[in-house]
């Protein structure tokens, strides 16, 4: 496996500030009265403890005519948006409080006070787009993950950091110029939002920045948050201090690789697994596929137990959370099963076993679970997996984003993106994020993350591989 080359010190900040919400002229502006409190629903505050929610996009270079002041029209067409998701300009706060039981508690809300969000422009003027998507062997493009993590805002940052330190925002943006290209990257908090609102945020920052006035394709997000019936507001966190809930885990060493599939791999994979179950219906095929792979590629014994988690998007499956809802509305699906069997009895089966893992997640058992979570919170932690006799021991894939999200729709005026990419956030062993491909028409793109030993024996794996496109689908 190719060795990465190291650009440490290649990105140089060149200035930072704060970008304010301003209204369009005209145009429907999002501000609630000065100083409005949001509380944080059961969904937002089990994601507090993890880091934030990082991507970006690698663009290409602005023609001359349009380079000259890029980064201030940029950060223009930001604040505008930010009219619309002004909550998002506003900073998380802790307030002492009893839990249900009458003992110590804390409440954590966002203040809607328009503090701003941070951006950070940066030049990076020896590094070229070639050098993030460099020509892949056998359809694996290698991530130069210590270039790529210094594109983004905010890394290292978990959500509890941004209530610890009130100063901190909830949001950021770095763009970075590049020999031949602009890199935008966006850190967004992952208490107060998941990736349809991030990815919508994107959109519309993205539409404004092409010259876009009041009439917008993309349309406004609710931002009234959504808390099932039985639920309190606010919601205390049974702790005495907000410390005792935070945990900062070291992860030992991972490779990340990009692979693409085109739409008729997808569908190959598809009707394979529908056959060998000897029905149809919308299996998760490819992620049956990779999961197959990477037990493999671990070397899992037989009878060893892996996990695969999936985020699964709650705005279709509860009455009353509109597609627009500006927050979180996101649940974690589990599907467990032994690695011999993931490997031996089939894709079918592997598929099966998320579907049925997903499909457990109706409207009755959302709400039952938003409604005793507050009795007994829990939280996202993303630890590292434990060693056995020295050697790491990873059997869970955690999957996270959708195909659906408009990836490659997001043109700032110039062009549309070259690729997308993932920040330093939740880099587990095991973390894999998907998007859409880049042709579109049901092409799709895995960013998988595991030990470097597991990734070089994934790309030699011929089952694997044999569903991957050369080139970018």
């Amino acid at each position: 496996m190719e060795e990465e080359e190291d650009l440490t010190g290649a990105v140089r900040i060149v200035s930072r500030r704060l970008v304010r919400p301003e209204p369009v002229d005209g145009a429907p502006s999002s501000e609630p009265e000065p100083e409005q409190t949001m509380h944080l629903t059961p969904w937002d505050l089990r994601m507090i403890t993890v880091d934030y929610v990082q991507k970006g996009l690698l663009l290409p270079k602005p023609p001359a005519a349009a380079a000259a002041g890029v980064v201030d029209r940029l950060a223009s067409s930001l604040a505008r948006a930010l009219a619309r998701f002004y909550p998002l300009a506003g900073r998380l706060a802790v307030t002492d409080d009893n839990d249900a039981t009458g003992g110590p508690g804390v409440v954590v809300s966002l203040r809607c006070n328009g503090e701003g969000a941070e951006f950070v422009h940066a030049e990076a003027a020896e590094v070229t787009v070639s050098d993030i998507i460099s020509t892949p062997p056998a359809g694996c493009y290698y991530i130069p993950s210590s270039l790529v993590w210094s594109l983004f805002p905010l890394n290292g940052m978990l959500g509890t950091d941004a209530v610890l330190d009130g100063s901190r925002p909830v949001l950021a943006v770095q763009v970075t110029e590049l020999a031949d290209g602009v890199f935008v990257a966006m850190s967004l908090n992952h208490a107060v939002a998941d990736g349809t609102t991030f990815w919508h945020l994107f959109n519309t920052w993205s539409e404004m920045s092409r010259g876009c006035g009041c009439e917008l394709s993309t349309p406004p997000p609710v931002l009234e948050r959504w808390f099932v019936e039985a639920s309190p507001v606010p919601i205390p966190l049974p702790f005495g201090k907000l410390e005792d809930m935070v945990r900062r885990p070291v992860y030992p060493p991972v490779r990340e690789c990009f692979f693409h599939f085109s739409a008729e791999s997808v569908r190959k994979l598809k009707a394979k697994a529908n056959a060998e179950m000897h029905g149809s219906g919308r299996r998760p095929s490819l992620l049956a596929h990779l999961w197959r792979a990477s037990c493999r590629a671990r070397e899992l014994a037989p009878d060893r137990e892996t996990t695969y988690m999936l985020l699964v998007g709650c705005r279709a499956r509860v009455k009353g959370i509109p597609q627009e809802y500006m927050g979180n509305a996101v649940a974690v699906a589990v599907a467990r099963s032994t690695a011999g069997d993931v490997v031996s009895k089939g894709l079918g089966r592997a598929a099966w076993l998320l579907n049925r893992a997903v499909a457990a997640f109706d409207e009755a058992s959302v709400r039952d679970d938003l409604a005793s979570w507050p009795r007994r919170p829990r939280f996202t932690y993303v630890d590292p997996p434990p060693r056995d006799d020295g050697a790491a021991a990873a059997a869970t894939i955690a999957t996270g984003s959708s195909p659906r999200f408009d990836v490659y729709g997001n043109d700032f005026g110039w062009g549309r993106p070259v690729a997308v990419r993932s920040g330093a956030g939740n880099k587990m062993d095991g973390k894999v994020t998907v998007y859409e491909g880049r042709s579109g028409g049901g092409s799709m793109a895995l960013e998988v993350c595991v030990a470097p030993n597991a990734l070089a024996k994934l790309v030699a794996d011929e089952e694997f591989m044999d569903a991957v496109s050369a080139t970018p689908a």
